[in-house]
C-alpha cells in the first residue's frame, strides 16, 4: 500500500473520530442540562423554549453525524474507490483539451457530490425545521434555490477553474502566485458584487419604510461614521423563521440588511444595539483581517499544492493512476480538511475573540441592557442552546456561548 495512502488513512481516522467524540460530547451535555434553565437566564427564558433550544440541538446533532457518515464514504469512494480516476480518465478520453476535460471532470465530481448531498439537505429543511416550527420554504422554492445554486456554481465557478488551469498549465513553476492573486482578485469583486447582483436572486430586499427605527438606525451610523448604500429589509421569512442582520459587500457597495423576521421579533433600541455589534466587526477591521488570513492560508495552501502538484505518490495515493493539473487540484480541495481540522479551535478562537469585541462596540455606541434583552430573545428564537459543552463549542462555535457572551457585557456595563 502506498504510503500517502496510509498518511491519509490515518489522519482521516483521527479526524471524524474526533469530530464523533466531540459530538457526542455536545450531546449529552445539552442532554443533561435539558431539565433547568441556567440560573443566568431563570429569569429571561421559560424551560419550555430552553428544552425546545436542547431538543432542537440534539435533533440536529444526530443528523450531523449521519451527514459525516456519508460524507466519509463519499470521500472514500471518490478517492480510494475509484470514483475520480473514472470521471477523468472517461473524460480524458472523449475531449482532447487537458484543461478541458479537467472542468468537465471536476464538475462531474461536484455535481454528483450535490446531489448526493440533497437527501440530508431535505430532510433538515421539512422534517427538523419543520418540526420546530422554523421552516417556511416549500419544494418548490427549495429546488428552485439548488438549482439557481448549481447554475451560479457553473456560470462563475467553471470559468475562473478553466483560468486557474491554464495558469497552472502554462505559467511554469509558480503558478500558483498568479493564480493565488486570482483568486483573490475573484474573492474581492465577487464581495463587491454580492450586495447588488447575488444576493437579490435569492431573496427581495425592500428599502427600510421611513420612520423612528430607519431614523435611529441612521444617527447610529453617523455616531459611528459609517456610510452605506442603503438600509435594507429581507424576507427571510419566504424560507425559514430565524432571524438575523448583517452588512455585507466592500468598498461603495456596503449595505446593511435586515431580516423580517428579526425587525418582528426585536423592538427598536435593541434593533439598534444588534446593528452596532455587526458595525462593530467593520470598525475594528475584523473584515479585513478575515480577509487578511484567509490570504495567507491560501497563498500556503496554493504553495503546498504546488510542490505536490509533481509528486506521483500524491495521485496513487489517493486512487488517481493519471498525473492532471485539475486532479491535483481537486485531491487537494478533497481531503487537505483532514489535514487541517486541528486548526478549527484557532480559527474559532480568533472569531470569538471578534465577537467579544463587536460586542464592546456594540455597549459603547448603544444600550448594552438592550444588547443584552435582544441576544436573549435571538437565543430563544432561534433555539440556540444556552448550554453547548465548552470543548465542543472551543472547536466549532464562531460565536462565545450565550451565558459568558452576556456575561461579558455585563462586565462592561459594571466597568463604566
Amino acid at each position: 500500500m502506498n504510503t500517502f495512502t496510509v498518511i491519509f488513512i490515518v489522519a482521516l481516522t483521527i479526524s471524524y473520530c474526533v469530530q464523533f467524540w466531540l459530538s457526542r460530547r455536545q450531546s449529552a451535555y445539552v442532554l443533561a442540562h435539558r431539565a433547568e434553565v441556567p440560573a443566568a437566564f431563570a429569569r429571561s427564558v421559560p424551560l419550555a423554549a430552553h428544552q425546545k433550544a436542547a431538543d432542537y440541538t440534539l435533533a440536529k446533532g444526530k443528523l450531523g453525524k449521519i451527514d459525516s457518515i456519508l460524507g466519509l464514504v463519499v470521500l472514500l469512494l471518490l478517492t480510494l474507490g475509484g470514483g475520480i480516476n473514472l470521471a477523468f480518465m472517461f473524460w480524458s478520453s472523449v475531449i482532447e483539451s487537458p484543461i478541458l476535460a479537467g472542468v468537465v471532470a471536476s464538475a462531474t465530481i461536484f455535481l454528483a457530490m450535490s446531489l448526493l448531498e440533497l437527501p440530508t439537505s431535505l430532510y433538515q429543511t421539512f422534517v427538523i425545521e419543520e418540526q420546530f416550527g422554523f421552516n417556511k420554504s416549500t419544494l418548490k422554492q427549495f429546488f428552485k434555490d439548488h438549482a439557481l445554486q448549481l447554475a451560479l456554481g457553473a456560470v462563475i465557478g467553471l470559468p475562473l477553474l478553466a483560468l486557474i488551469l491554464w495558469v497552472m498549465e502554462n505559467v511554469g513553476t509558480y503558478w500558483w502566485l498568479l493564480a493565488w492573486a486570482i483568486m483573490m482578485g475573484f474573492s474581492l469583486l465577487m464581495s463587491w458584487l454580492f450586495p447588488t447582483v447575488i444576493a437579490p436572486l435569492f431573496n427581495k430586499f425592500t428599502p427600510m419604510e421611513e420612520g423612528a427605527l430607519k431614523a435611529r438606525i441612521q444617527k447610529l451610523l453617523d455616531r459611528c461614521g459609517f456610510s452605506s448604500q442603503g438600509i435594507f429589509v429581507m424576507d427571510g421569512s419566504k424560507r425559514s423563521g430565524h432571524g438575523n442582520a448583517y452588512f455585507t459587500g466592500l468598498g461603495n457597495n456596503k449595505r446593511i440588511v435586515f431580516f423580517d423576521t428579526l425587525i418582528k421579533s426585536l423592538d427598536d433600541e435593541e434593533l439598534e444595539a444588534v446593528l452596532a455589534h455587526e458595525l462593530g466587526h467593520f470598525k475594528c477591521k475584523h473584515v479585513i483581517k478575515m480577509l487578511a488570513a484567509t490570504a495567507v492560508m491560501s497563498l500556503i495552501s496554493l504553495g503546498i499544492l504546488g510542490w505536490l502538484i509533481d509528486q506521483s505518490w500524491f495521485y496513487t495515493g489517493l486512487g488517481v493512476e493519471q498525473k492532471s493539473n485539475a486532479a491535483a487540484l481537486l485531491l487537494f480541495m478533497l481531503v487537505s480538511p483532514a489535514f487541517t481540522f486541528f486548526m478549527q479551535p484557532i480559527s474559532a478562537f480568533f472569531q470569538r475573540k471578534f465577537e467579544f469585541e463587536a460586542d464592546s462596540f456594540a455597549a459603547e455606541h448603544a444600550q448594552a441592557t438592550k444588547m443584552i434583552s435582544g441576544l436573549v430573545k435571538l437565543y430563544e428564537e432561534n433555539a440556540s442552546t444556552l448550554t453547548p459543552d465548552p470543548l465542543y463549542s472551543a472547536f466549532h462555535y464562531s460565536h462565545p456561548p450565550a451565558a459568558i457572551r452576556i456575561a461579558h457585557l455585563e462586565a462592561k456595563m459594571a466597568g463604566r
